[in-house]
């Protein structure tokens, strides 16, 4: 109840103060409303609590992690009108030092996590504990992940039926026609539509300001006084909305490759320096897989395995390999190889065996999952919900049609998938926010860790040069000419070493530090079974 009283007499204090406040528009600053409804609702939760027991049969989840729920207003300007249910998962601190078996470790508290998306699960995350490179961290803390809105099990969002979500074989022309083109507007047009139709006039309050929120509830729900959070890729957004919003609330916070949170790239821009970025990962690859042409016979430079990716694309144009993979699932599959390098000795595996004459592996890797297609059908949903609803996007396709035509010339590997993605918020029916202004001055927030790799291409490295500018004494922490997508708790020590220090001792280096690179990922053929 000491939650409760001390946001009773918080909201009482400042009642006066933000009743004044503006409302959210060409400020960026946010309603009265909503911070007063966060409060009420976090007061709720504090009282609430989360009951913890067996997870849903449908979550999938082994008996090790338990799950429980934690109830937020659908909209916090109204805190007593709907209200959502979020699924919350959680294994306990396992007290246990992996290096020494007689010391009991104490409980720092709890550990939250976001993968990123929008649209990403964490459900899955406690596992991460008996990782290895995770087991202090989970000998410390509980750790817990959650559905954000919108996602899985909490309040889930549809746009369209999955049975008729990510059919192959499909398309996908680097210099796309005027045909086309047209062809892909009106299936933009028809989602918006379908996203519209299914979710009526809930669709608003799928935002990240609202994640943002959520997760405050759900700090108070776990009995925390302050936050311990860290957030991939798109959780360092709304984990830095969080800090912006909420920073007496934070204790400690890891951003793992930080989206840029300047809100005049929220979320067009982005999308434009993610498509560059990732021709220069595309090519990191080819160069990687040239250096290995003993192994996969692709070419020794990277124009000539340029040169074999499209003569299989071309191939699949004319005759889909078992008759559902196209040039789409093609690019596809190689845009994850963007993503993460452990991907690549298997793609350009499954590249090489295909030209010699072999599918199989090429269908196991980059065909269409029908028994996934309502997971990928939600987390597509949320997705285009939280960036629609985010910002303003233009709204003449000449606009995109221009830019993209333009990037496009010299990033043509992912430049016009990146808009078909992204092109339904062109049409968008329900209202766009203003962006917050992601800021925290002098000593008003505690220390924050941000984490990124130099060459990561769905974070570009100069996000993390933003948010380490915007956010008072955080730390930025490189690992230099790597580009894996997501880097606490992987293969690079000592970037793992800055992320234990900081969240098991509150340790952090000056400002900014860099580590070398992981080692290269080595070629293993696999002969036989499909990988």
């Amino acid at each position: 109840m000491r939650g409760l009283a001390l946001y009773s007499a918080a909201g009482s204090m400042l009642l006066t103060t933000l009743v004044a406040a503006p409302a959210e528009g060409a400020t960026g600053v946010p309603r009265a409303a909503e911070l007063l409804g966060t409060m009420t609702a976090a007061a709720r939760a504090r009282a609430a609590g989360v009951e913890f027991g067996t997870c849903p049969g449908s979550a999938e989840l082994p008996a090790a992690i338990r799950c429980g729920t934690v109830t937020v207003p659908l909209d916090y300007a109204r805190p007593d009108g709907k209200r959502i249910k979020l699924l919350v998962s959680r294994i306990r601190a396992t007290h246990k030092d992996p290096h020494n078996s007689k010391r009991r470790v104490p409980r720092q508290g709890a550990l939250v996590y976001n993968p990123g998306g929008p649209g990403g699960s964490g459900l899955s995350f406690p596992l991460i504990g008996y990782v290895p490179e995770w087991k202090r961290l989970g000998a410390a803390y509980d750790l817990v992940g959650y559905d954000p809105r919108g996602v899985g099990r909490s309040a889930p969002l549809s746009c369209k039926d999955p049975k008729h979500f990510a059919k192959g074989p499909t398309q996908a022309p680097t210099h796309p026609s005027e045909s086309y083109k047209r062809e892909r507007i009106a299936e933009a047009k028809a989602y918006a539509r379908g996203c519209a139709e299914r979710n009526g006039t809930a669709l608003r309050h799928y935002t990240s300001l609202n994640n943002a929120r959520d997760l405050d509830v759900i700090r108070a729900a776990l009995g925390e006084d302050r936050l311990t959070f860290m957030g991939a890729s798109y959780g360092t957004y709304f984990g830095a909305l969080y800090a912006t919003l909420f920073p007496s609330h934070v204790r400690r916070m890891v951003f793992d490759s930080a989206v840029d949170p300047d809100p005049s790239q929220i979320w067009y821009r982005n999308n434009l320096a993610q498509s560059a970025a990732f021709e220069g990962r595309w090519a990191d690859f080819r160069e990687w897989t040239a250096k290995h042409d003993a192994v996969y016979g692709l070419g020794d430079t990277a124009d000539e395995v340029q040169r074999s990716y499209d003569k299989a694309a071309a191939r699949l144009a004319a005759e889909p390999a078992g008759g559902k993979v196209g040039p789409g699932q093609l690019q596809g599959a190689f845009l994850q190889a963007g993503y993460f390098d452990d991907y690549w000795p298997h793609r350009a595996e499954a590249l090489s065996t295909y030209l010699k004459g072999d599918p199989k592996r090429l269908i196991a890797q980059a065909g269409p999952h029908p028994e996934a297609a309502v997971e990928a059908e939600n987390s597509t949903a949320v997705y285009t919900a939280v960036e629609c609803n985010d910002a303003a996007w233009p709204t003449e396709w000449k606009v995109w049609d221009r830019d993209n035509t333009r990037l496009a010339r010299v990033a043509p590997f992912e430049t016009w998938d990146n808009v078909w993605t992204n092109l339904p918020c062109a049409y968008w029916k329900a209202p766009r926010q203003e962006p917050l202004d992601v800021r925290t001055g002098p000593g008003e927030l505690p220390p924050t860790l941000i984490l990124a790799a130099e060459r990561d291409a769905a974070t570009p490295y100069d996000g993390a040069l933003e948010l380490h500018r915007r956010l008072s004494g955080s730390v930025l922490v490189t690992e230099r000419d790597a580009g894996t997508h997501g880097i606490a708790g992987g293969s690079n020590a000592c970037v793992n070493g800055y992320v234990d220090a900081y969240l098991l001792e509150g340790r952090l280096p000056v400002r900014r530090a860099a580590c070398a690179p992981h080692q290269e990922p080595k070629p293993r053929p696999r002969p036989g079974k499909a990988s």
